[in-house]
């Protein structure tokens, strides 16, 4: 094991300058809002989407699938959980569903809210479902009285960061995570 330095940025938004588009979706993905009835789901793709990434060195929770479960349930009880910003996208087959992403919020401070864990299961991904998760939740916390929105995403993350920068979150701090890390 080695200590390891991962570069982050924290990121902002201005929430009375969002401009989301009306997203699209396959009309087999439906975007469910937060249920406690859903936790188990949440939990399950959000280790899906994370355990072969980057950020499961950097919070080695997201690796394991039982990280993930405690996760899930430290996020949502929370007093600072924020229901309205947190979904779970789900590709509908002819017997049943699967989840295939998941974003939680939570509020930081009384008009700023703090996206957390937006994932999307690797099978899924450059079909428009991560930005309809972030839209969705930047509208929860708009729903709530935010005017802000922050998140913080490692910078070897590309395709996240894209995201972001494209929706309208500016860079506001570099930030660097310390973590252990198995080197084979």
């Amino acid at each position: 094991m080695g200590l390891t330095y991962f570069k982050r940025y924290k990121m902002e938004i201005r929430l009375s300058q969002l401009d989301l588009r009306p997203l699209e979706l396959d009309g087999r993905v439906e975007l469910k809002p937060w249920s406690n009835a859903l936790i188990a789901e949440h939990a399950l793709v959000k280790w899906e989407s994370f355990r072969s990434e980057i950020d499961a060195h950097v919070f080695p929770c997201l690796g394991e699938k039982e990280g993930c479960a405690r996760l899930m349930r430290q996020i949502s009880s929370r007093p600072n959980f924020v229901p309205e910003a947190t979904w779970l996208a789900c590709h509908q087959t002819p017997t049943t569903w699967i989840a295939c992403g998941t974003v939680q919020g939570l509020m930081v401070s009384p008009r700023e809210g703090a996206i957390q864990n937006l994932g999307v299961h690797p099978d899924y991904r450059d079909q428009g479902i991560g930005r309809a998760l972030l839209a969705r939740a930047l509208e929860g916390f708009r729903a709530v009285g935010c005017t802000h929105a922050q998140l913080e995403v490692t910078v070897q993350n590309t395709a996240a960061v894209r995201l972001y920068e494209r929706v309208g979150f500016r860079r506001i701090e570099t930030l660097f995570k310390v973590a252990d890390v198995i080197y084979a």
